[in-house]
């Protein structure tokens, strides 16, 4: 094929200046042959910007939003930033971050050290790319060929919102799974305590209560779910509005990048909710089954219980308690929960 009908990726290299602006010149021209090189499947196109983005002292999550933003003015289609502040996870320095749904990574210069410098900044930036396309730590080749296609190829326009959307998931369907993949998204509900507290408290008061026995009883299968669907998206539409996690298109060239954002962001609320509602059934199937006597459970129903009758009142209590939830969610701050809706992949060696 001709490399000139090739698809083009296009990765914007943000530098803080200094050494740091200094660093990703040299690096723009390596990184670009190197990728070319390794994956001939799309026409890479490295550019360099200096730009402080933040004032010290910032955290990653800041710095992830400001390269975002400029990602976006910019029309790139994965940005690096190289910063000459430290990264930490769980108070651990760390090389780097990389949040494939963002599409931005994160490269820390202190951490780098001072020997062989250039060396360990190339080979971290070309891991950087990699896990950007969330093809894990060992990528099957085939399947980054065709993320990166999926990622270099963009739709034809329409003034259709939804037809345009559509087009979007079709054509980039692997790359949207490979990121969401990548975000890990059943452990959000760990990363937010008021949520889960909300969510316990409201449980173990709908488990000891009568009235929920019978409301369970008398539901039926089709409300029962009509009540766990509702309880799910109430806490998945108070996580993506109360923290401001979707993003508006600033302009129509920036489509694609806005709706594979707002999908996988939206697609790792939703699993990480319905984690937390599996979990929530299994706690309160089991405590049903053992904090609640069958005798007294039979006076509460006026007739004989079986395990199914256990089954929907932890199915109807795992349902409260998902509102519960909500309400704490609604608690949460927005920075708790993009730290949680987000997790930023630590990279602590550089090779």
């Amino acid at each position: 094929m001709d490399g000139a009908a090739l698809p083009d990726v296009v990765v914007g290299l943000v530098a803080a200046p200094g050494a740091a602006s200094d660093l990703a010149r040299w690096l723009t021209g390596e990184l670009g042959r190197r990728l070319a090189a390794d994956h001939p499947e799309v026409a890479w196109d490295v550019r360099c910007v200096e730009d402080g983005l933040v004032q010290p002292p910032a955290d990653d999550a800041e710095i992830v939003a400001a390269v975002r933003s400029r990602l976006l003015d910019e029309d790139w289609d994965l940005a690096l930033c190289l910063t000459d502040l430290p990264l930490a996870a769980n108070r651990r320095p760390v090389v780097a971050h990389a949040s494939p749904v963002h599409g931005v990574a994160v490269l820390s210069l202190p951490a780098l050290g001072a020997v062989a410098l250039h060396r360990r900044a190339l080979h971290t930036a070309l891991g950087l790319v990699r896990a950007l396309l969330g093809t894990g730590d060992v990528p099957d080749r085939e399947q980054l060929g065709r993320r990166l296609r999926e990622l270099a190829t963009d739709p034809a326009e329409s003034a259709e919102g939804v037809r345009f959307t559509a087009r979007v998931l079709s054509g980039n369907l692997r790359l949207l799974l490979g990121m969401v993949r990548a975000n890990r998204p059943w452990r959000l509900a760990v990363g937010l305590s008021r949520a889960l507290t909300g969510a316990i408290a409201a449980g173990v008061f709908a488990l000891v209560t009568a009235d929920i026995w019978r409301l369970a009883d008398a539901f039926g299968r089709p409300r029962l779910t009509a009540v766990a669907v509702g309880s799910v998206l109430a806490i998945a539409v108070t996580l993506v509005v109360g923290a401001d996690l979707w993003e508006r298109a600033r302009n129509r060239r920036v489509r694609k990048q806005v709706v594979l954002f707002n999908v996988a962001t939206a697609t790792t609320v939703v699993i990480g909710v319905l984690a937390l509602y599996a979990a929530l059934f299994v706690l309160a199937l089991a405590g049903a089954l053992l904090l609640v006597p069958p005798s007294l459970f039979e006076d509460g129903l006026a007739h004989a219980v079986h395990l199914s009758d256990y089954v929907e009142v932890a199915w109807l209590t795992s349902s409260l308690a998902t509102v519960g939830g909500a309400l704490g969610a609604g608690l949460e701050t927005d920075e708790a929960v993009r730290d949680a809706a987000y997790t930023y992949q630590p990279d602590r060696t550089a090779g």
